[in-house]
């Protein structure tokens, strides 16, 4: 996985302005790696509200194939000035359609997270501890979705690596 820049800033965006920070996005250094292990990197970088840690994949395999966006990724983000632990959300490179709730399904397991733009994310503090339980001992995760055209596209991940990503950002963002 290589996760420029660019990318960072796009993974983001949808966060900076639920929050209001998409000033402050543009003036973000670039995040600096603390490590690859297994299918995910773990990154730190500060922000006017502190430190902020955060886990990035892409998804394996894309359906359908022939759906043009933009890069997919599903992070996890500790920004411990804010009190923020195990926030789960993704980026899926399209517009959701508007008033659709996107499921994320770790083995056989459904949770259903809440769009906005191209991103979307669990709507508790308690649902993203749950899934982030869920992810260090599944298999396999996958997170569908409909574009505001009504396209269904799902993405899956691989979850190797994920345990060892999330012990670098606990360690770093304490």
């Amino acid at each position: 996985m290589n996760f420029k820049p660019l990318a960072w800033a796009l993974a983001l965006a949808p966060f900076a302005l639920l929050t209001g920070l998409a000033p402050a996005l543009a003036q973000t250094p670039e995040p600096t790696e603390l490590g690859k292990f297994g299918d995910w990197a773990a990154y730190t970088y500060k922000a006017q509200g502190g430190k902020v840690c955060y886990i990035s994949s892409q998804p394996k395999t894309q359906t359908p194939k022939n759906v043009k966006r933009d890069p997919a990724f599903l992070l996890v983000t500790h920004r411990p000035g804010q009190s923020v632990r195990n926030e789960v959300s993704t980026i899926i490179g399209y517009p959701f359609k508007k008033d659709t709730p996107v499921q994320l399904t770790i083995d056989t397991q459904d949770y259903e997270l809440f769009a906005n733009g191209d991103g979307a994310w669990a709507d508790t503090t308690a649902k993203d501890k749950e899934i982030v339980t869920a992810m260090k001992k599944g298999q396999k995760l996958s997170i569908k979705g409909a574009s505001w055209r009504g396209t269904e596209t799902i993405d899956a991940y691989s979850l190797k690596g994920l345990a060892q990503a999330l012990a670098k950002i606990d360690a770093a963002c304490k």
